[in-house]
This record gives structure tokens, sequence and C-alpha cells, in this order.
């Protein structure tokens, strides 16, 4: 009999990253922390090319940021030359923080993006050895109107089309971009997404997009969580429609879809920005079947008063034929769920803030 698979579960918090494992996802065996007393607002684990490589964007208030990776499950690490991501002398910035790393489509193996603070994304194409500079974007007309979110001016979302070579990046504040050359060119795509707080509530650009993700069977369909609005487009972001109707709250930062089948996708709800907790203080997990046409909350397993917020980047799905669904919260809890978001149980407690969380079945 074949060995089962083992499911890994990188958690990057605000004092270091932990890695959770497990054959069943039911039962999960915790790592001591790596990276202890830095933040670790990104991780990704990349099984690509018939191996298994883990990336942690690091944040040390020392020595500053840094992308590492490990070959070997996080028994040993390594840091690119000069923390691998490093603005040149003529670009007038110096990287604060990386907000995502992304591996590429299967399709092309050895390329990696990073989009990082100040807004900027970062491309490499040796397995995340090295990075460059993604000079359309860095360089566009726009780019000195982009704000800042909340939490800093981030590119959080990097989505490559594993179709072709259209990019789309989603950015706090500044909205969603996209480009048909590979990222040679953008343009800004938020016709629809609300930016109520602004002047101009339907601007071209400066939304407040708080994650985008890409339907996984038609990928020309994009589904967003706005700073207030959740939404999808069936045009690869050249309009935007909005699904909030059924939740609870139309504000939170988590969207996820399914890997295998259309039309299924997940948010978790806050109250609103002025509150952000889960409404009456219920975390639940609300999953739509039907491109955002309706929704069905789910908390079995879940505390039942609960009043920190999930992230964007700390949830995620992963790629089993049943998919599993893993979030952390500001509390430091992080729950998986085998059964696509229907049922959790608690795979750690008391950790730091929980900022990222990345999930993979490993090859055998």
């Amino acid at each position: 009999m074949p060995a089962p698979a083992t499911t890994l579960l990188a958690i990057g918090t605000k004092k270091g990253l932990w890695l959770a494992s497990s054959t069943d996802r039911q039962e999960w065996t915790l790592s001591d922390p790596m990276f202890l007393m830095e933040e670790i607002p990104s991780v990704a684990i990349d099984t690509r090319d018939g191996r298994t490589r883990l990336f942690a964007g690091r944040m040390s208030w020392h020595f500053g940021p840094c992308i590492a990776h490990s070959d070997d499950l996080g028994g040993t690490w390594a840091e690119p030359r000069e923390g691998g991501i490093r603005f040149g002398a003529d670009d007038d910035a110096a990287l604060e923080r990386i907000w995502q790393i992304q591996p590429d489509a299967e399709g092309r193996p050895g390329v990696v993006w990073a989009g990082c603070q100040p807004i900027s994304v970062w491309k490499s194409t040796d397995h995340g050895e090295t990075f460059t500079l993604n000079r359309g974007l860095w360089d566009h007309p726009h780019r000195s109107e982009w704000g800042a979110g909340f939490g800093g001016a981030a590119a959080h979302t990097v989505l490559p089309s594993p179709a072709d070579d259209t990019l789309h990046v989603a950015m706090s504040t500044g909205g969603v971009y996209r480009s048909d050359d590979g990222g040679a060119s953008w343009e800004p795509r938020n016709r629809g997404i609300s930016a109520y707080f602004m002047p101009d509530p339907d601007p071209e650009f400066g939304q407040c997009v708080h994650k985008v993700a890409r339907d996984a069977v038609d990928p020309d369909r994009l589904f967003a969580q706005n700073h207030h609005g959740v939404y999808t487009s069936a045009d690869r972001g050249d309009s935007w429609q909005s699904i909030a109707e059924g939740l609870p709250a139309d504000f939170g930062f988590v969207m996820l879809t399914h890997p295998h089948r259309g039309g299924t996708a997940w948010v978790i709800p806050l109250k609103a920005d002025g509150e952000r907790i889960p409404p009456d203080g219920r975390l639940l997990v609300h999953r739509t079947d039907d491109g955002g046409s309706t929704w069905e909350g789910s908390g079995t397993g879940l505390p039942q008063a609960e009043y920190n917020a999930v992230l964007r980047d700390a949830a995620c799905v992963d790629t089993a034929e049943i998919p599993g669904v893993y979030f952390g919260t500001r509390g430091g809890s992080v729950y998986a769920s085998a059964d696509e978001g229907r049922t959790f149980r608690e795979v750690a407690s008391h950790l730091p803030d929980v900022l990222s969380v990345r999930a993979a079945v490993l090859p055998g």
C-alpha cells in the first residue's frame, strides 16, 4: 500500500513561522517556531517540477526584509544574495515588506512572483533565487497616486493566468491592474468596484481591493473582496458585479476559490471597517457554489464567540481531490477543514497574530 499523502501547512505570524503536517487533515503535528521574533507576512509552498520548496517573506525589525527558501521542509533555510529583492540605486526606494509570494502555473516551473511594499511586483525565473523588478508597474504613470491601506502600501495579490500571459495585480490602495503581455504593460481594471470613501465613488483606479482570486475552471472569471463590497468579474476584470447579497456583511479580507471546480468561493466576513470583528462575534466561513448568487455560512467546530479578524493571506485552500480550507486569526488560532469548509478543527492555538497561511499536498 502506498503511504498516505502528507499535507503541509505553513503558518506565518507576527513573531515567527510554524509548520504543521498531517496525513489525514484531522490530527496535526506542529513544529517548533522558526525565525522567532521575525514577522512573516507571506509564505508559499511550491510543489512544481517534482520538488517542494518553501518560501518565507521575512521581516526583521533589525535587519529588514528578505525572502528565504527551504528545500528540506524547513530543516535549513537559504537567503538569496542581498535578501533576494532589492531596489536599484536609481529607484529612490527601499524594500519594506514582502506581502505576497506566488509560484506561477505548472507550465512555468521556474517562475515565482512577489508583491511588495512599496507597491511593486518582482519576478524570478530561477525558482526564487533572484528577483527582478517589474518596470512596467513600477514606472506606471498612476504610481504617484496610489495610496497606502491601513496596513501599508501593498501589492498583496499577484495572479498569473494558467491559460496565457495575463497577469492581475491588486493593491491597497490602487485597485486591480491587468497586464495582457506578461507584465510589460498594465491598465486599471476596476469598473463596478466602489470606492465610496473617495470624492468620486467610481474612479478608474484608487479602490482599496483587499484580495482577488481566480476561478479554477474559467480563468477569465475573478472574485474580489473589497473594502466593503464582494464582487465577481466574468471578463478578466473589465467589469465587476456585486455578489454581496446573502452575506451578513460585505467587509473582510479573505477571498478563496476552489482548486478544481468552477463557481465555488469562500469569504470570511467582518462587520465593518470600523468594527473589524465577525458579525455578532460569531466566526463563520461563507461559501458559494454558484458564482455568488447564493451563500451559506458554516461555523461547525469554530468557537461560539470570536472577536479576532482573519487577514487576507491568513487563509488558503489546498489542492486535494476534496480540498481542505484553512485559516488563522489575529488571536493566534489556526483552523483546518477537510470537507471544503463545512466543518473545522483547531490545528494550533495561542500563536502570535497569524498573518499568512499556505497549504499543500506534498508529492510522494
